[in-house]
């Protein structure tokens, strides 16, 4: 479950981050505040819709029992360019 996790983490941590731009926004401009808000919920929608696939992509991959590093990309050999 520890992909999950950090993937939950970075949905958090983009969530959190742009609730705090908009608090900050909210301050310096009050007259704004209310379309401040309106665009910060709609920004954490988008982040937590963007951060779906690559949760469902670990989710996948936990579950298959795989760990950073393995699976077919890994035993293809270095990149060649």
């Amino acid at each position: 479950m520890s992909r999950v996790l950090v993937e939950l983490f970075h949905i958090a941590a983009g969530a959190l981050v742009a609730l705090l731009m908009a608090k900050g926004a909210a301050w310096a401009v009050p007259l704004a505040s209310r379309e401040i808000w309106i665009i910060a919920f709609v920004s954490i929608a988008f982040i937590g819709g963007m951060g779906l696939k690559p949760l469902m992509a670990a989710w996948r991959g936990d579950a298959a029992g795989q760990t950073p590093g393995s699976g077919p990309a890994a035993d293809a050999g270095p990149a060649r360019g």
